[in-house]
């Protein structure tokens, strides 16, 4: 359980911050890096869900949203404690591979629905689509600095946690098209168009 008494604590105020193991480090380290851009992508899918929740059209892909969301929280959690063959106080949240297995059965799912695309689908379309469209270049952002993080001598990240990450974005896009009219309202790109 979370309990948030306190919003500001004055321990951050010289730029570092704690971990889930009590670790402090600074605010720039990649590690708070990752799971800050992960927040950033979990805030982007928010405000995607804001043109979502109110269009009984997309009221399934919202539903999944929401989920994915909740993975995101799990996600950050795993992120800011690093595995350690120290023996842990409590067992630390980890992403597994049952939510990357659940996230591809709904990439599955919403791309059953949608013709096979001929050419590049520009962001845009509808307002749902493009917030989507921003939330999966936002997530693929974060994936490029999980990687950089999974990259650190002395760092690790769980196998699970960067396939979640990979399969969001390809989510984010499946669902983008899937809003749009079934990719019916999708703009595809026409390569040279304005030369």
């Amino acid at each position: 359980m979370v309990v948030l008494n306190k919003i500001y604590t004055r321990t951050g105020d010289k730029g570092a911050t704690a971990l889930g193991t009590g670790e402090r480090r600074p605010k720039n380290d990649l590690r708070i890096e990752a799971y800050g851009a992960i927040d950033e992508a979990n805030s982007a899918i928010g405000l995607a869900r804001v043109a979502t929740a109110t269009d009984p059209d997309c009221a399934r892909v919202d539903a999944m949203l929401l989920c994915v969301q909740n993975d995101l929280f799990d996600l950050g959690a795993d992120l800011c404690v690093p595995e350690s063959d120290a023996k842990p106080d409590r067992e630390a949240l980890r992403i597994v591979q049952s939510q990357v297995d659940r996230l591809e059965r709904k990439i599955d799912e919403l791309n059953a629905d949608l013709a096979p695309l001929l050419s590049f689908v520009l962001p845009g379309g509808s307002a749902a689509a493009a917030a989507l469209h921003l939330a999966r270049t936002i997530t693929r952002r974060a994936e490029r600095v999980l990687v950089a993080l999974a990259n650190e001598p002395g760092e690790t990240i769980g196998e699970p946690a960067l396939k979640y990450v990979n399969r969001l974005s390809d989510f984010l896009f499946v669902a983008a098209r899937h809003v749009n009219g079934k990719g019916e309202s999708d703009i595809l790109w026409v390569p040279g168009q304005n030369r």
